[in-house]
């Protein structure tokens, strides 16, 4: 690292310049996952949240299951609640429209279910009585009630019973009922009453119960393509984050290309005094991950005190998922790059050095 150390001093303006850049990188990349984490979270943690080993859909077109579609016939419900091995069936109603406490409205996600189920945080939410219902923090919020207001939903009024975690569901607080006061504002809104997904638990043959009622089932995580909205707003955004990966490889590794180019002299020339390829190859390296650990630590930095100050007005999380692992990535990615631009260190003639080409 000798003629490493010796390059970073005595070019500081270069490699301050790529670690500038390096930095600004980092910054989009962990600012955008930041972003992307957050927006998942509010389209899907409610999904997430469901007390359920699987959930049930069923489309009654014959196309492929939505959240947006789904309703389970009866027969279905029976089927899952006699199935071998299912130990809980959870009915849940899921809605969406409008609603209002004093004179502030809001849209929200109405969840039907039994209070009692088994733990989670949107079971948590659901209210003993048909006249109440549960709010998520974010609903409360948009709302400005607490408990013991009032909150009219379809019409009709009912009282805050709790406020519970801030569960989202499609970019929408959720708001959780009964079942009976759930299949009657769904009545309201235009639907039929019946439940929208069941969450199930047990240890039973799950392809063989869904063949038989006509439904399909996946865990919670693996039903999150049939939301709508996930597939496309996930994937747009992780588009946006490879691509970055990808510009961030392809700048670091023009950089040292250039770089390496410049100094082939003095790489034949300690080629010429002996210097074997895998040190010069060790000591460019060594050179590259130095600025990608300062660019990269500095960016990050950014990342965290931005982060914070955007999460009390935009859908953002920070976490480990969203700061450390692409930072990782940024440093992983740029020395492959590196490493690709030292084809004239490993090419370098020492002849060269000693005039022979001249």
């Amino acid at each position: 690292m000798f003629v490493a150390w010796r390059d970073l001093r005595f070019a500081r303006g270069r490699f301050v310049l790529i670690g500038t850049v390096v930095a600004l990188i980092t910054l989009l990349v962990g600012f955008l996952a930041g972003l992307t984490g957050g927006l998942a979270s509010q389209n899907v943690s409610g999904v997430l949240a469901l007390p359920g080993d699987r959930l049930v859909l069923q489309s009654s077109d014959g196309a492929g299951p939505t959240f947006g579609q789904s309703e389970i016939m009866d027969a279905a419900l029976t089927g899952w609640r006699e199935a071998p091995g299912v130990t809980s069936v959870t009915p849940v109603g899921i809605a969406q429209t409008r609603a209002e406490a004093d004179g502030q409205h809001a849209a929200v996600a109405l969840f039907g279910m039994p209070a009692g189920a088994a733990a989670s945080e949107v079971a948590a939410l659901a209210p003993t009585r048909d006249g109440e219902i549960g709010l998520s923090a974010g609903a409360a919020k948009e709302l400005g009630v607490s408990i013991g207001g009032s909150v009219t939903v379809a019409g009709a009024e009912y009282r805050v019973a709790s406020v519970g975690a801030d569960v989202w569901y499609s970019h929408t607080p959720i708001v959780a009922m009964t079942p009976t006061a759930w299949a009657s504002a769904d009545t309201v809104l235009g639907g039929d009453g019946r439940p929208t997904v069941l969450a199930v638990s047990g240890d039973a043959d799950w392809s063989a119960v869904a063949a038989s009622t006509g439904t399909s089932v996946a865990t919670p995580l693996a039903s999150l393509p049939h939301l709508e909205t996930f597939r496309s707003e996930v994937g747009s955004l992780g588009l946006m984050i490879a691509m970055l990966f990808g510009v961030s490889a392809l700048v670091v590794g023009a950089f040292f290309t250039v770089w390496t180019m410049q100094r082939a002299g003095d790489v034949a020339v300690l080629k010429a005094l002996g210097a074997s390829t895998r040190s010069l190859v060790r000591d460019a390296l060594g050179q590259a991950l130095v600025v990608l650990l300062v660019g990269t630590g500095v960016g990050l930095l950014a990342v965290v005190g931005l982060g914070a100050l955007a999460g009390s007005a935009l859908p953002f999380v920070l976490s480990p998922l969203t700061t450390l692992v692409p930072a990782f990535a940024m440093v992983l990615l740029g020395l492959v790059g590196a490493a690709v631009a030292l084809r004239p260190v490993t090419a370098a003639d020492p002849l060269t050095a000693l005039g022979s080409a001249r």
